[in-house]
């Protein structure tokens, strides 16, 4: 090749990515349930272990309209090697240490914070305890920010852009898809002066 088109083809190709790098992004849209209704946030990027599936009914099962608490909108994957998930129960309801309602991340803050977060009605735990798991491998999970909810006493919370971790979890029926849990620590944890 000659110099000229050597020099030619250098510009053009530097041109070319330069352009790519400084174009304008596209903002990102808020994410949408499957009626269509806007959603607070997005559905995040699952920790290592997890790949995205389809399973419909499982999705349709964790989504809720709006009032109804579950989530707002969410992505269905498999569990190819144990995750660690967190939950905050009711210690006056041992059932409820596997339900189906989970998070990636530790659960810190207030009880009301949490509950504004994660939309939890009061009546339907007082989130005194905390749970540690593992999502047994080859289960199916759903991952999505909150749907507002609607509760007792004229009390509701609005959409949470925090995501939720929805496992299929049913410990009165034998269940229960999480495994190496910890026996559960009070909640939140007091503070030492």
């Amino acid at each position: 090749m000659r110099p000229f088109f050597k020099r030619s083809y250098a510009v053009l190709v530097f041109s070319l990515v330069a352009g790519c790098a400084s174009a304008p992004q596209t903002p990102k849209q808020p994410s949408a349930n499957l009626s269509g209704a806007a959603c607070i946030g997005t559905v995040i990027n699952p920790p290592t272990g997890l790949s995205e599936t389809q399973d419909p009914a499982l999705l349709q099962t964790a989504e809720g309209s709006p009032g109804q608490g579950k989530l707002c909108t969410g992505k269905v994957y498999i569990a190819e090697e144990p995750v660690t998930v967190y939950r905050v129960w009711d210690s006056a309801k041992a059932y409820t240490a596997y339900g189906s309602w989970w998070s990636f991340s530790y659960p810190e803050g207030s009880k009301e914070s949490y509950r504004k977060a994660e939309d939890i009605c009061p009546e339907w735990s007082s989130l005194d305890r905390m749970s540690t798991c593992s999502i047994k491998v080859g289960t199916r999970i759903v991952v999505g920010p909150g749907q507002s909810v609607n509760c007792n006493n004229n009390l509701s919370y609005p959409q949470s852009a925090v995501n939720q971790v929805y496992i299929p979890n049913d410990s009165r029926n034998n269940q229960v898809f999480v495994e190496n849990c910890t026996a559960g620590t009070d909640w939140p944890q007091p503070i030492n002066p």
